[in-house]
């Protein structure tokens, strides 16, 4: 079945949400997943006393379809995504979602709005989001009695005003992050919106986005309210910060196989200390499904700013290669020789 493109100017679009025809959604109650079916209403009916609401019993995951040269839909390793999404409902008391009602939702949900697939070099991909919820009647605080899985999906452009790969800001702030042992490494909704307020504040000082060190001594870099990062040290060594509070990223994990085999560069993972290795660092960047790969050009702290790479003027070549060959294989414009991208 083919269908007609919806009438955008996909090179224009932002990152915000766009009704789309059709939804997924299944309900887990009594012990078990129920059947699942595609919807036309973007309204959820939710009971007030649904832990959802009080207790921010909530998980989500971000991937996006791609429209290939050949005019395939392509994702990108979605089988991760629904591995991180079982290790966060496990941490919330949540159920898990098994793989294939998870794949069934993404992909009956794609292809359901086919249309709303930006077209190839458009510039813009199809932003897929699936979350799952605690529902039903409830006071105190336990675990809910009902659950529902849903997928929505909606045409975007680049995460970032500037868009394509533009020189970011990121400013470190007095609000931390996660604490060891917390939620931090999960990707529970609650730690997003405990994020609100560094990232207005990374804001007010001219940053793009609040860059988080380690909440117990305040030293070693994390990652940025909504990406991981990766840097370029001067020696030549590509490191990206470890720590147990880290996101498990999806880009992240990928630009590191890509950085040994295809880069040839001798990759680190390990904690950095920020303010001590600050000045052996070269290229600094941030990576996510949503931020794809972005350079940062500067990043503030303790009251002034640091600038990368060509005084935080020019986009370093590690990150510039890294951006061409992940966007390659995500879009399908070059063989996929690892098996990461899959079609709708």
């Amino acid at each position: 079945m083919t269908a007609e493109k919806k009438q955008l100017d996909w090179g224009s679009l932002g990152f915000s949400y766009i009704k789309t025809d059709y939804r997924f959604r299944a309900r887990w109650s009594e012990g078990h997943w129920q059947p699942g079916e595609l919807v036309d209403s973007e309204i959820m009916e939710v009971h007030e006393g649904s832990p959802v609401l009080h207790y921010a019993q909530a998980c989500f995951e971000g991937l996006k379809a791609q429209t290939s040269p050949d005019g395939r839909i392509l994702l990108f390793r979605p089988e991760l995504n629904c591995q991180r999404m079982a290790q966060t409902a496990e941490r919330l008391v949540m159920p898990e979602v098994p793989e294939a009602l998870f794949m069934q939702g993404i992909t009956e949900c794609i292809r359901a709005n086919k249309a709303w697939v930006p077209p190839s070099g458009s510039g813009a991909s199809l932003y897929v989001r699936p979350f799952l919820i605690g529902l039903g009647e409830n006071l105190g605080l336990r675990p809910a009695p009902e659950y529902e899985f849903r997928v929505f999906v909606a045409p975007v452009g680049p995460y970032y005003k500037s868009g394509g790969l533009s020189l970011i800001s990121l400013a470190v702030t007095d609000v931390d992050r996660a604490a060891p042992k917390g939620t931090g490494r999960f990707k529970a909704g609650a730690n997003y919106a405990g994020g609100l307020m560094a990232t207005q504040l990374a804001n007010q000082l001219g940053a793009n986005e609040a860059l988080y060190l380690d909440a117990g001594e305040r030293r070693f870099l994390e990652e940025a309210g909504s990406a991981n990062i990766f840097l370029v040290m001067k020696n030549g060594k590509f490191v990206v910060p470890e720590s147990e509070s880290i996101l498990p990223g999806v880009t992240r994990r990928s630009i590191l196989t890509l950085a040994e085999d295809r880069l040839g560069l001798e990759v680190e993972r390990r904690p950095v200390d920020l303010r001590n290795e600050i000045e052996n660092i070269d290229e600094f960047g941030a990576c996510g499904t949503a931020a794809v790969i972005s350079p940062v050009g500067k990043v503030f702290i303790d009251e002034h700013w640091h600038h990368f790479f060509g005084d935080g003027e020019e986009i370093g070549p590690v990150t510039e290669q890294l951006y061409d060959v992940l966007t390659r294989l995500q879009k399908g414009e070059e063989p996929d020789s690892y098996g990461w991208t899959i079609e709708v």
